[in-house]
Order: C-alpha cells, then sequence, then structure tokens
C-alpha cells in the first residue's frame, strides 16, 4: 500500500477487547515475559498536594539533568532531595 489514502478504512472494524486480551496473552506465552500494564502508576499510599513554588534556574537544570539520567519526573527528583534532607534533620 503506497498512499495511506487508498486504505478503505470505511470497510475495516475496531478490534474488540476480547481479541486484545487473546493477543496479549499470545505474546506472553510466546516470549515468557510478562508484558508490563500501561498507563500512569498509582501514587501509593502518600497523598499529593498541589503546589506552586519558583525554584531557581540552576536547581531547575539540576533537577531535568538528573531525571534524564535516571529515567524519572524532575518533579520527583526535586522531591525524593526534599525528603532526603527532612529525613536527615
Amino acid at each position: 500500500m503506497k498512499n495511506i489514502k487508498s486504505f478503505p478504512f470505511e470497510k475495516s472494524r475496531r478490534i474488540t477487547l476480547k481479541e486484545t486480551m487473546s493477543a496479549k496473552k499470545a505474546i506472553e506465552k510466546k516470549t515468557g515475559v510478562k508484558r508490563p500494564i500501561r498507563g500512569r502508576p498509582a501514587k501509593g499510599s502518600h497523598k499529593y498536594v498541589p503546589t506552586s513554588i519558583r525554584l531557581h534556574p540552576k536547581v531547575l537544570s539540576w533537577a531535568k539533568k538528573e531525571a534524564k539520567k535516571r529515567g524519572i519526573g524532575y518533579q520527583t527528583v526535586i522531591n525524593e532531595s526534599l525528603i532526603k534532607k527532612i529525613s536527615a534533620s
């Protein structure tokens, strides 16, 4: 198919949830690896409070670089640093 416009979308159908789950189980059985659950992970037992703060650009730059190295969000890096600081006190 050279051009996506030539695909007959009006004749296609949606895949059902049952078909999706069946395919997922077949992949897991074939590879022997459980497929990860997609979507946002649960926050756990702690409730977070939405807030807005102003940070020095150097702090934000450090947090973003650290987050990229660790493969997590920069807000998580800042939160972990603050928790570590209060735990040490």
